[in-house]
């Protein structure tokens, strides 16, 4: 399996590639871009961070989750021994045998990762519920505004800005400069010290309304809600400095496209006052209130670009916002298309999607026979066109394939020309292995019946990453993740598939709807057959997943065809040991027999 962590880290390089470039762009189309074009921007980017953590896919698999911090790869070879043919089929005859390999340092790297990870989200998580606390505090602390001059005043801004609310305002005594706080229940806070220098003539109406309208701004374009989704990137990107400073830059930008907003409101001649009372006021609202709060404060640095800001800005002409609108449509596609790569990178992909409409599908109650395991069975009855399914859910989500993908693999060998159904065969390197029958020239239908993992390994190494892929990709199975061992990636968590999918592709698979050479298909065909009997001929692959010395996951797939119809089946059965492809075979046969398909 690909470790959550490095998942994450991976997608941390993805994101500061796109940032990067992002910036640049902006920085490349300022003049282009008016500032509320670029927070917006900014916002959309934002939004993309939270990608990683997005629930793309269904629940995980019991297995793939269970051993997240403890899971080591296992390479797999479940044995079926013996061609199975005449009036016989005696399941005795099915033996399955997985290796396991420890992998523990990896392991420990990711736990590490995770560990010191979770510390800094801890106490970013303190800061942030400290600042919780201080918008309780102020709240609790402050009074609804008693001055009726500067209430009528804040309705006159409330007018001007159009706003369909009346926001309550209220005073306080804890604060040096006005502000904007309040998820659920937003607020303006204007500070006592204010209203008494308003009351002692120090202050201006004016000052105040400029003030007000800016804290309305704030209110209007929903800055409280991104303020909060700033803070909650920055508590689990705390490692990160390019997203340290990109949330930073979007902070400052937020100051300034609520500046243009004012400034949209005012009169030309009213620009120089509005920058007038940032620089009367820089002192005190310099001194910035806790993060979960929108005010007019900034920094030093901060006010100097927004003064700047102010003495260059001029009301937009129709076809300037036109040619910033189409700039900023294309640099959010652009953006926007971030999001696919970055759901690839950050998803286990466990999850599939099983689209249920128009489908003639009977819910199965199979727990008498599946016992203790966890698991599903997926049937389709092709005449009748009807899905028999046991436990949707795991139906629909996926886990390592095994030694089942070896059908595949052995027809990606086919299909490139590694092997062909005359020569199939390898000759034995004369090392050990783990298994008598491993011992020996190999040819399609005893590597297939032996299930030889060196025998399909020699074919994905002829093959190469590049095809492998591609081919995964044609035939469109499961998750397409090969990982970066091509000895390992079809039992070591990397490659992923559902039973229903398990199902589909054999349905593709058995009708070659894959296009591929009707020899290649036949030749595989022939290799996993089981069992051919008067009601008709049983044909199968079995896989076990073994890690730590423990089965904890086991397949039977297939299908069966008679006279006049053909059955596809998958069972998946998982545990903390004992789950293997034999167990999943005796279940399957269970079911069948049961419903009068096979006996």
């Amino acid at each position: 399996m690909i470790y959550f962590s490095f998942r994450f880290l991976l997608c941390n390089a993805i994101i500061c590639i796109f940032l990067g470039s992002l910036l640049g762009l902006k920085n490349l189309l300022q003049r282009q871009l008016s500032a509320r074009m670029q927070y917006n921007l900014s916002i959309i980017f934002l939004a993309v961070l939270i990608v990683p953590f997005l629930p793309i896919n269904s629940a995980p698999s019991s297995i793939s989750w269970r051993h997240l911090l403890t899971a080591s790869s296992s390479t797999n070879g479940d044995i079926q021994t013996t061609f199975l043919s005449g009036n016989g089929y005696n399941l005795d005859k099915i033996n399955d045998f997985a290796v396991s390999v420890s992998t523990q340092i990896p392991t420990f790297i990711h736990t590490l990762l995770v560990f010191f990870w979770s510390i800094g989200i801890f106490i970013m998580f303190f800061l942030l519920y400290r600042s919780v606390k201080q918008v309780k505090a102020l709240h609790s602390s402050a009074l609804p505004l008693q001055n009726e001059e500067l209430n009528a005043l804040y309705i006159e801004c409330l007018n001007e800005v159009n706003s369909k609310h009346t926001i309550p305002i209220y005073s306080t005594a804890f604060l040096k400069s006005p502000v904007l706080a309040g998820f659920l229940h937003p607020r303006i806070y204007l500070p006592i010290h204010l209203i008494s220098d308003f009351n002692a003539g120090t202050i201006s109406s004016t000052d105040i309304r400029y003030m007000l309208l800016h804290e309305l701004q704030h209110y209007k374009h929903k800055d409280i809600l991104i303020g909060y989704l700033i803070n909650t990137v920055n508590v689990f990107y705390w490692f990160n400095p390019l997203i340290w400073y990109f949330l930073k830059r979007i902070r400052q930008e937020r100051e300034l496209a609520c500046d243009s907003a004012v400034l949209q409101l005012l009169k030309e001649t009213e620009y120089k006052s509005y920058g007038n009372t940032l620089i009367n006021f820089a002192e005190t609202i310099a001194l910035s209130p806790f993060p979960l709060t929108m005010g007019i404060s900034g920094n030093i640095k901060q006010l100097k670009g927004r003064i700047l800001n102010i003495a260059s800005f001029h009301q937009p002409t129709f076809k300037q916002k036109i040619r910033g609108y189409l700039i900023c449509i294309f640099v959010s596609t652009i953006i926007i298309g971030c999001i696919p790569i970055l759901s690839v990178y950050a998803s286990d992909q466990t999850g599939y999607h099983f689209d249920t409409t128009e489908k003639n599908i009977t819910q199965l109650n199979l727990s008498s026979n599946f016992g203790d395991y966890t698991g599903s069975f997926v049937l389709y009855d092709q005449s009748a066109d009807r899905w028999n399914i046991y436990n949707m859910d795991h139906a629909s989500t996926r886990v390592s394939p095994n030694s089942t993908y070896k059908i595949y693999d052995a027809l990606l060998g086919l299909e490139s020309g590694i092997i062909t159904p005359e020569h199939s065969t390898f000759t034995w390197n004369g090392e050990p292995y783990p298994f008598h029958s491993w011992e020996a020239d190999q040819d399609l239908t005893s590597a297939i019946h032996n299930s030889v993992n060196w025998y399909f390994q020699a074919i994905d190494s002829q093959a190469g990453f590049e095809a492998v892929r591609t081919f995964l990709q044609t035939i469109n199975y499961g998750n397409q993740n090969t990982g970066t061992n091509l000895n390992l990636y079809w039992t070591d968590f990397s490659l992923k598939i559902s039973p229903i999918e398990q199902v589909e592709l054999l349905q593709n698979f058995y009708q070659n709807n894959f296009h591929f050479d009707s020899k290649n298909i036949q030749a595989v065909k022939k290799a996993l057959l089981l069992s051919t009997t008067s009601s008709g001929s049983l044909y199968g692959k079995t896989g076990t997943g073994r890690v730590n010395g423990k089965d904890v996951n086991g397949w039977f797939i297939g299908y069966i065809e008679t006279a006049n119809n053909t059955y596809y089946f998958a069972t998946n059965i998982q545990s903390s040991s004992g789950a293997t492809g034999s167990q999943a075979t005796k279940i399957t046969e269970s079911v069948l027999s049961n419903l009068g398909i096979w006996k």
